[in-house]
């Protein structure tokens, strides 16, 4: 692989297509999700090959909780496989895993797996690998927007500097506090939209949508995605 100019510093993937990918084999939806794993660690991979600081994954919606319990239950169980199972890799490839979300809603065993593994990977120096789980952009902005009003509601005096808040400033309420906004979003399987990812964040980010599912995603799709990217002209809605 020639070396690819101008590397995004973070990267995003909306992962789509592993009930697809399933149904065209004759397998069930959990077999998609399985295979979806590998092309995990072969982003995972690629990004650490490439020079990308940040990667981040769209694993499971606000809105994925309204889909077939076996189904919640099964991806949640791979879940905690796979974060159990990593952790040895993320350490000797200096991986900081973080999970960002609405975690109240996951359950104790899964929460603690992620709390430790987070805590044993926070003082790795390479890779982010950010995993977005029981995640929407409408609740990021909603629970930011809450942050800052119980914030006012103790300390009134803080409510003259409302007008003079510029988006940095409502942007450390989010979850993605500290995180750069992703320099490109990829979406997998054909669809076109942000199916509310990121609302806030991407605001000016670089979309590659590609009809690949996302179990036959790997290295070349993702090597593919960030020279399209290197094509780019960001402007950021000025004229060069």
């Amino acid at each position: 692989m020639d070396k690819i100019e101008n590397v995004p510093g973070h990267v995003s993937i909306i992962m789509d297509g592993n009930g697809r990918w399933a149904k065209e084999r004759g397998l069930e939806r959990c077999s998609g999700h399985i295979e979806g794993v590998e092309s995990v660690r072969a982003c995972t991979e690629a990004a650490v090959e490439s020079g990308v600081k940040y990667l981040s994954l769209y694993a499971f919606s606000e809105e994925n909780w309204g889909r077939p319990r076996e189904e919640v239950e099964s991806l949640m169980g791979l879940m905690l496989k796979s974060v159990t199972g990593e952790l040895s890799n993320f350490m000797q490839n200096g991986i900081r895993f973080m999970v960002l979300g609405n975690r109240a809603r996951l359950s104790d065993g899964l929460n603690s797996v992620i709390d430790d593994c987070m805590k044993k990977t926070e003082g790795n120096a390479g890779l982010t690998l950010i995993i977005f789980l029981s995640y929407s952009g409408r609740w990021d902005i909603l629970q930011a927007a809450r942050k800052l009003a119980s914030e006012i509601a103790a300390r009134p005096e803080l409510a003259a500097g409302l007008e003079d808040m510029d988006a940095d400033g409502f942007g450390r309420y989010l979850v993605t506090s500290g995180i750069p906004d992703p320099d490109l979003i990829i979406r997998t399987s054909g669809e076109q939209r942000l199916s509310n990812y990121l609302l806030w964040q991407g605001a000016y980010s670089e979309l590659f949508f590609t009809d690949t599912l996302w179990p036959d995603f790997r290295k070349p799709e993702f090597y593919s995605a960030l020279c399209e990217y290197s094509k780019r002209d960001r402007r950021y809605g000025k004229v060069k």
